[in-house]
């Protein structure tokens, strides 16, 4: 499938007066089709029925260097899926996406295609650290974002409590950071967890909460007992 007819199909799903509503509400400048979520995710999953992997790889890169936001949804949505076999062009092709992030929408989609890839090879966790040193707000936001299989896990086993202990050393150095996206996410990290693991979370509010943002420390709290 080449960019021409992808593009195709996704104009075939514009609903007219939503691009511009949309535009409006994430504030970045690109072109908006107004295309609605469920469309996207039927157009992505029939073209991962019917595509290779090389073919998907190629074809979401071909979608994200368009720079149209339902595009850039759409190639994240192409790669996000539990098995891929081989998956090493895929985890490199998204990890070339996370210095383009100028937005949480197309920054949240391609993590969630980070996610599986991370779960398949937790060892990633290596490449992920490495965005937790970067100047760009949302560079380090995605290493949060990329993480947050760890936080639901009941029953971690003990490579997984390693992982989640590392997330938290990273989440303890953000609470320091005035930026509001790195604040909310930890937050996020620290309330999905609080729903698996609420006393570490209690321990971990005990010793950075006093630095955290008012709003973010309320987020992270919002599923601990009232007392806690």
């Amino acid at each position: 499938m080449t960019l021409d007819e992808a593009l195709e199909a996704l104009k075939a799903q514009v609903e007219p007066g939503r691009a511009e509503g949309m535009a409006e509400y994430h504030k970045v400048p690109r072109t908006y089709l107004g295309i609605p979520n469920p469309a996207l995710n039927d157009l992505a999953k029939d073209w991962r029925q019917q595509l290779t992997v090389d073919e998907r790889v190629a074809l979401a890169r071909a979608l994200w260097d368009s720079d149209i936001f339902e595009a850039r949804l759409a190639a994240a949505k192409l790669l996000t899926q539990a098995r891929i076999r081989p998956d090493q062009e895929a985890w490199d092709l998204i990890k070339s996406w996370v210095p383009d992030f100028d937005s949480w929408a197309i920054a949240d989609h391609a993590m969630m295609a980070g996610q599986k890839r991370l779960q398949a090879d937790p060892a990633r966790i290596v490449e992920v650290e490495e965005w937790t040193r970067s100047d760009s707000h949302w560079t380090r936001r995605a290493a949060m974002v990329i993480t947050l299989p760890w936080t639901k896990q009941n029953h971690p086993k003990p490579a997984d409590v390693e992982i989640r202990e590392r997330v938290l050393g990273w989440a303890g150095a953000y609470v320091n950071d005035p930026e509001w996206f790195i604040q909310k996410s930890v937050a996020w990290w620290l309330r999905e967890l609080s729903k698996h693991d609420p006393d570490r979370v209690i321990a971990f509010l005990r010793e950075h909460g006093k630095a955290m943002k008012p709003f973010a420390r309320k987020e992270a709290s919002k599923y601990l007992p009232p007392k806690a």
